[in-house]
């Protein structure tokens, strides 16, 4: 008989502040072939033999910053959206990461243990990207068919431009969103150029002009135009003038082209330009994290104010939002039908 339970996937996050435990992490998130897609023995040169020997120490202290009494920002929430998830639905519901613990393997079993041999994982990145959701998925399919095999397994697809969650995400942009504001600025992560072209299956992607066309197949897997999607639906929504709209893309690693503009840059240049007062949201990011507590509310904070502006908000991720909760279990639910056409 077939059970059927849910798994919800995020990120990771070191299991504490201490430089150890901050050093394993990285080591497992940096060697990640989709994230540094360097052959493997420079991969190793650069993360092993330089990256954590220089920055364990500086990113214990900034996950310090953002440490919370019960631990990482995180994995609190995703545990906290999995508790209210739960409620909302009789199957059970588990989370893994990607990197650390608890991993997906960890998720997998408790499923499994509970009698689950259909299982629906949601990996939590509203854009398709090769370091995100593609390395999910390849990790999950791994897992599965080392430790799972007579387990099946759906994926929920990217919701970039979902409705549903077009809806929340504008519902608590507007909720934080004064009208003293001289621009909004949505910061996504940045991916280097080349992984927009390693997962472009027509091989024509050029970075401009092919991420507004529309019915274009690369679509599905460009990272870039579906950021840029998300942000056009997200006006849409709120009415917004789109000439106080602004998208950039932060946490570049390396000396490597990323896609632009950098959201570092942007910071430094909007008072110049007459911004002075400023909102930011992260929507690449549905849970509150490094990337956004300490890089955007604090340092991006601390660069736009240093650099003339006046007042700066930050915008909280969707984290255990009720909207939000129903879109994950509206979307977990489609999937899960799924499984009775099998």
């Amino acid at each position: 008989m077939n059970k059927k339970g849910i798994l919800l996937v995020n990120l990771g996050s070191p299991q504490s502040t201490n430089v150890k435990d901050v050093k394993a992490y990285l080591d497992e998130f940096l060697m990640d072939e989709r994230v540094i897609d360097y052959p493997w023995i420079l991969r190793a040169l650069l993360v092993k033999g330089i990256i954590l020997n220089t920055r364990p120490k500086k990113s214990a202290e900034a996950y310090r910053s953002v440490w919370t009494d019960k631990g990482s920002p995180l994995i609190v929430t995703t545990e906290l959206l999995k508790q209210k998830l739960q409620q909302l639905t009789t199957y059970p519901v588990e989370i893994g990461m990607r990197y650390a613990e608890p991993s997906i393997e960890n998720g997998m079993k408790k499923l499994v243990e509970q009698g689950v041999n259909q299982i629906v994982l949601f990996p939590l990145y509203p854009q398709y990207a090769m370091s995100t959701t593609e390395s999910v998925v390849l990790k999950a399919e791994d897992v599965r068919k080392r430790k799972f095999p007579e387990i099946q397994v759906k994926y929920v697809q990217p919701f970039y431009k979902d409705k549903r969650y077009i809806k929340s995400l504008a519902e608590s942009i507007q909720e934080k969103l004064t009208e003293e504001y001289d621009a909004l600025l949505f910061s996504y992560h940045g991916v280097p150029e080349r992984h927009i072209y390693k997962t472009d299956p027509t091989k024509t992607c050029n970075l401009n002009d092919c991420c507004s066309r529309t019915n274009n197949p690369s679509h599905f897997f460009c990272y870039r135009h579906q950021c840029f999607e998300t942000t056009n639906q997200v006006i849409q929504q709120l009415n917004l003038p789109r000439e106080k709209v602004i998208v950039s893309f932060q946490s570049r690693l390396g000396k490597d082209k990323w896609i632009e503009p950098y959201t570092d840059v942007t910071l430094e240049q909007l008072p110049s330009k007459g911004v002075k007062k400023l909102a930011v949201v992260c929507p690449a990011f549905v849970s509150d994290c490094l990337e956004t507590l300490e890089e955007i509310a604090m340092e991006g904070k601390d660069i736009f104010l240093e650099n003339g502006g006046e007042h700066f908000e930050y915008i909280p991720c969707l984290n255990a939002n009720d909207a939000w909760v129903e879109v994950i279990h509206d979307l977990c639910k489609e999937k899960l039908n799924e499984f009775y056409l099998i």
